[in-house]
């Protein structure tokens, strides 16, 4: 049971009471943006909520279970604090929520009645949607590791161990020419074979998506410059001249982890588990199917 302070109880109990709702998100990046539905702007733990944000919400679908309470939030995308552009950047994923309850004819009388984080993001012409879930939804994630004959760990992380800051494994390049929208020419990359920074990454270093980090499809050399295909095309376009740090990527094999990293011994896979074949073999006189010790 939320416990109210005296001053905004008794506001309450008065029966005329002036309440408004009060959003605050705060993105990945640490920035964070307050919103409102009263029709002037609020101001509490250094925040300003804004009404004229294009910022509203739906009713809270709540239950007495585990499920993950929901609920809708829409924004304008014509707004200058909500723009279609981080959208498409993933800026506003995971971002986390607070709902406040607020007298807004004194902001120090509220109460924080709900957290949460941004869920599903749903765009259209001129409005994004987006999913408010509550906190039980971190009770849904997966826990625990899988038995599989790749590598669950991430490059370059703790469990992993490869310093992916090592000559070896990052070089810097420059975009010469754009082959299609997510896939492009680069100089400076001529000292590492071709299908080395595939399924690594690229940190540009200049242009439009300067700071912003994506995901190398495939890298092929030809005359000796570097081709590389990125996953995704990026939200800005890429152009020439358009620096970039390049890193090595790996393909989860432990082939891979040994030729390439020397890393074995923190190979985080199991690659001698048996198949689904081995499902599926049967006895036979034939020989391989003896039912003998595979």
């Amino acid at each position: 049971m939320k416990q109210l302070a005296p001053a905004l109880q008794a506001h309450l109990d008065d029966g005329t009471t002036t309440l408004g709702w009060c959003w605050r998100i705060t993105r990945a990046d640490g920035v964070a943006f307050g919103f409102t539905d009263h029709d002037r702007v609020l101001n509490f733990d250094g925040t300003d909520f804004e009404p004229e944000s294009g910022f509203t919400a739906s009713e809270v679908r709540a239950g007495s279970d585990l499920s993950v309470d929901a609920q809708d939030a829409e924004g304008v995308l014509s707004s200058d604090r909500i723009t279609e552009t981080d959208i498409l950047d993933g800026r506003w994923d995971n971002a986390e929520v607070e709902l406040w309850r607020v007298n807004w004819a004194d902001p120090g009388q509220r109460v924080l009645l709900r957290r949460g984080a941004i869920g599903q993001v749903r765009r259209g012409r001129v409005a994004f949607v987006a999913e408010v879930r509550s906190l039980a939804h971190a009770l849904g994630q997966t826990v625990g590791r899988t038995f599989q004959a790749g590598c669950d760990a991430a490059l370059g992380d703790g469990r992993c161990g490869v310093n992916l800051e090592a000559a070896a494994f990052r070089g810097t390049g420059t975009v010469t020419d754009i082959l299609r929208d997510r896939a492009f020419t680069a100089s400076g990359l001529f000292a590492f074979a071709a299908g080395w920074f595939a399924h690594g990454t690229v940190e540009w270093t200049s242009g439009a998506n300067a700071g912003r980090r994506a995901e190398v499809l495939s890298h092929d050399v030809v005359d000796g410059l570097a081709i590389l295909t990125l996953l995704e095309a990026p939200v800005r376009p890429v152009a020439e001249g358009d620096s970039f740090l390049s890193r090595a990527g790996c393909d989860k094999r432990v082939a891979t982890c040994g030729a390439k990293f020397g890393n074995v011994a923190n190979f985080r896979g199991f690659p001698h588990i048996p198949g689904q074949d081995t499902i599926l073999r049967y006895a036979s006189r034939d020989g391989g199917h003896d039912g003998a010790v595979l």
